[in-house]
């Protein structure tokens, strides 16, 4: 059970890792001042989140990896995040629905996590939950505006929408690990965390006049180690400190 739950706190801890790496290249390139400071804001929110995540993750290894090796120190088929956050940002519309997306999964998902057998996981959901709520609300504001404001805006998200909805299917891949740890009450269904979020993006898309895309193309391996051709330059930047200076101390 301990190396079950190991992969599966790396899954959930990479995905706000990343995606906090990636909402991280917006900081000073907001659109606005005010939207500057959120995206920040979230980004921080998704990498504390990732700390404890990976923290808890070390402690079940007990190999003397620590959440800094984790998080900086593996090589990139070692990360286990889905491919819909390691996107490149885009366009404002772009970052946004990806967000959305990630939120309407993040939410329900962490909802039932606080009733893990599991006490450690149930707290770090608890916790992380408050946040990804804003999040959530945040990502789900903007989508409306964009997708019900100008014809610009509405064609430019509509557009986002047909490029990352391929990547939302992964994001409820089940394999042994889940099964496993399900049986043992420590982690929830999948399959329940997707119907809500589809009744999120549903009613979401309907007040912000977007469709979804005609097609059923769907991209997956993330979760396996298998990822997009953008994932080596996120890692360049995020771990160049560390393996240029290994075991560097503040």
């Amino acid at each position: 059970m301990q190396e079950t739950l190991f992969q599966y706190l790396l899954r959930l801890g990479d995905d706000s890792l990343i995606l906090g790496q990636r909402l991280s290249e917006w900081c000073g390139h907001g659109p606005i001042l005010e939207e500057d400071i959120a995206l920040t804001n979230i980004s921080l929110d998704l990498i504390g989140q990732a700390t404890s995540i990976l923290k808890y993750a070390s402690e079940i290894e007990n190999k003397g990896r620590d959440e800094d090796k984790l998080a900086f120190m593996r090589f990139e088929n070692e990360y286990l995040n889905t491919l819909l956050v390691e996107q490149p940002n885009g366009h404002f519309g772009d970052t946004i629905l990806r967000q959305f997306f990630f939120d309407a999964f993040r939410k329900p998902l962490y909802e039932r996590l606080t009733q893990s057998k599991d006490k450690q996981l149930s707290a770090i959901a608890e916790k992380s939950l408050k946040e990804t709520r804003y999040h959530l609300k945040h990502s789900s504001e903007w989508v409306i505006r964009l997708g019900d404001g100008t014809e610009e805006s509405h064609d430019k998200i509509q557009k986002s929408v047909e490029n990352l909805m391929r990547y939302t299917s992964e994001l409820f891949y089940e394999d042994k690990v889940d099964l496993d740890l399900q049986q043992k009450g420590l982690v929830c269904s999948l399959k329940d965390v997707k119907q809500e979020w589809d009744k999120t993006v549903r009613a979401v898309f309907h007040e912000a006049t977007l469709k979804f895309p005609d097609n059923n193309w769907s991209f997956d391996g993330g979760r396996q180690g298998r990822h997009s051709e953008h994932m080596g330059y996120i890692l360049a930047d995020m771990q160049y400190m560390q393996r240029a200076y290994p075991n560097m101390k503040w």
